[in-house]
């Protein structure tokens, strides 16, 4: 794990003793999507107060699910007072985020257009400048910390007081049934802060202990008692591939006369993962917007013939059995909640982050008499 170098500017006297007055810890969530950062902090005991998101479709699942204010806005175009009127003031504020990570993953599109995002880390320093509350935590994918971007904001957040602690999160060892890793910040204005500690390094979940007891589906079916719980249909040529894939296999396990044009070509043998199966007793791959189509990646169902259902993405993505996407009586397609799930932070690691929050304020307050 990295540790970043920390601030000089001391506490003054007079914070380090309000601590002791402050009982509640309240979160406003930036970039909140359909909740699963928050969700994840709100179980671990804090209270979320309010989320922004430019997408209003995330609205309903955000607000549905972890009774909060849902804010649609454009983070540029957030005004720091319009949103730091949702802290009651008699708590520990806590400002989270997790910035679109596309433009800094190795999966982002050109250059030129991933600048255009990087604007949007400066914009939660801005916000973290201007209400100024006691923790920040960020969440994002590992090649963030290679960027430039990355040791601006940094040494913005130094700048305005924030103790920093970083580093890579290996999501099974922290009870993720999935197989990536995470870059993950701390930032406290109180004292440095502690990043969490693994808690299944022993017992990592697998795709097994995860999905295992769902219904069992046929390709284009649907659970009559949970509509999420949905596989999406195959085509005749797709449905004789998967009946020939093996767990943790790729296509080349597939005669020849299934295999797709790019795949016999020199440039195809580079991407074995894809029309792949997962394994029962490993972790999933990770979790991206297109899960749900069995081209897209080892998203094919261990041993049912089809791809993973929507349900059991946001269960890989440790989402509650019963979380909701979207109002019972509102049509939203299979690639919209496919984006709201693929595109959410782990449920899971947001509660082991909020823990690490509740055990470093908790400290401070022991220390502070």
């Amino acid at each position: 794990m990295t540790k970043l170098k920390q601030p000089k500017q001391a506490e003054k006297p007079c914070q380090r003793k309000a601590i002791r007055k402050l009982n509640s810890i309240e979160v406003i969530d930036l970039f909140c999507g359909a909740g699963g950062l928050s969700r994840g902090l709100s179980d671990a005991g804090l209270r979320v107060v309010a989320g922004v998101d430019l997408d209003s479709d995330c609205e309903y699942a955000f607000s549905h699910n972890n009774d909060s204010k849902f804010v649609c806005r454009d983070i540029s175009s957030v005004d720091c007072s319009e949103i730091s009127r949702f802290f009651s003031g008699h708590s520990i504020r806590v400002l989270s985020g997790c910035a679109p990570c596309q433009p800094f993953s190795r999966y982002g599109r050109a250059a030129e257009n991933r600048r255009s995002k990087w604007s949007l880390l400066m914009d939660f320093a801005r916000i973290a400048e201007e209400i100024h509350p006691e923790i920040i935590t960020v969440e994002n994918v590992p090649e963030l910390a290679q960027h430039q971007v990355f040791s601006m904001f940094t040494m913005r957040l130094q700048k305005a007081g924030y103790h920093l602690k970083s580093g890579f999160l290996f999501c099974p060892i922290f009870g993720i049934p999935q197989s990536r890793t995470r870059l993950v910040m701390i930032g406290s204005r109180l004292a440095e802060p502690a990043l969490p500690e693994p808690t299944h390094v022993e017992n990592p979940p697998t795709v097994r202990t995860a999905i295992s007891k769902l219904r069992k589906l046929n390709a284009g079916e649907f659970d009559p008692k949970d509509s999420l719980h949905r596989a999406c249909k195959l085509s005749e040529l797709n449905s004789r591939r998967i009946a020939t894939s093996r767990p943790g296999g790729t296509w080349r396990d597939w005669p020849e006369n299934l295999r797709a044009v790019c795949h016999r070509a020199e440039s195809g043998g580079t991407y074995p993962a894809v029309y792949g199966r997962m394994l029962w007793d490993e972790p999933s791959p990770t979790i991206t917007t297109q899960f749900f189509g069995y081209g897209n990646g080892r998203f094919g169902h261990p041993e049912q013939n089809r791809a993973i259902s929507l349900r059991e993405g946001a269960i890989l993505q440790t989402f509650p059995h019963d979380y909701q996407f979207h109002e019972p009586d509102r049509k939203m397609s299979i690639q919209k909640i496919g984006q709201l799930i693929g595109n959410a932070v782990p449920v899971r690691l947001g509660f082991v982050i909020g823990k690490a929050i509740i055990n470093h304020v908790d400290k401070q307050k022991e220390s502070n008499g």
